[in-house]
């Protein structure tokens, strides 16, 4: 039996509308114009364009574990937590990146109507991936701490061990403290966040990655 997908695919044709106009002359410009992209993440990082596949069914487990571990905090203070689902503009320059999770305060400010505004958000997170590893440990920190966000999660199952590093106190493009602690240990998440995550909730589905 022949098996065929049902996802439809983007149709990048030019319509009347778009093709008299001009063409996009930055990322951001091309990132605009793109239709939704099913089954892939679109962001622009140092002013490139990245499209990527979506993460493994760990990669969403694990950012939902991360809600898990969250939510009596998030209810209790009235936060939104978004696990790999919303777009952030990072203040300043505008690029748009989509983290495996945010945390944001229910009137967080938007750059437009889908895109929440970095300087704006509590938290955001991202697990590595073997095809995201320069991304998510060299670039994204200096891109988060540029767009001012307080906190920023790294969840690294490719290193060996597996780890787990909390960045904080963004300032002048970098985050000036940084503590990582092998998966399995306690890490502190400093304010505005001020939880203690025990990070062994991240086990099972790491040992799948």
């Amino acid at each position: 039996m022949v098996m065929t997908s049902r996802r439809e695919h983007a149709d990048l044709r030019p319509t009347p509308e778009t093709a008299s106009r001009p063409l996009p002359s930055t990322a951001r410009e091309l990132f605009d114009a793109l239709p939704q992209l099913p089954g892939l993440r679109t962001e622009v990082i140092n002013g490139s364009l990245i499209v990527s596949p979506v993460g493994t069914p760990e990669h969403g487990w694990t950012a939902t574990l991360i809600y898990d571990a969250l939510r009596a905090l998030v209810m209790d203070r009235d936060w939104r937590a978004y696990p790999g689902n919303v777009d952030v503009c990072i203040d300043g320059s505008r690029e748009p990146v989509e983290p495996d999770f945010v945390l944001a305060p229910a009137d967080c400010p938007r750059w437009g109507t889908r895109e929440l505004l970095s300087s704006g958000l509590i938290m955001v997170a991202e697990i590595v991936s073997p095809g995201s590893v320069i991304d998510d440990r060299e670039r994204k920190p200096d891109l988060y701490a540029m767009g001012l966000v307080p906190v920023m999660l790294l969840i690294d199952p490719v290193a060996t061990p597996a780890t787990v590093t909390v960045f904080s106190a963004p300032k002048g493009g970098e985050y000036q403290t940084v503590s990582r602690v092998a998966v399995g240990s306690e890490l502190h998440l400093p304010a505005p966040v001020d939880f203690t995550l025990d990070t062994s909730i991240f086990e099972k589905a790491l040992k799948r990655t």
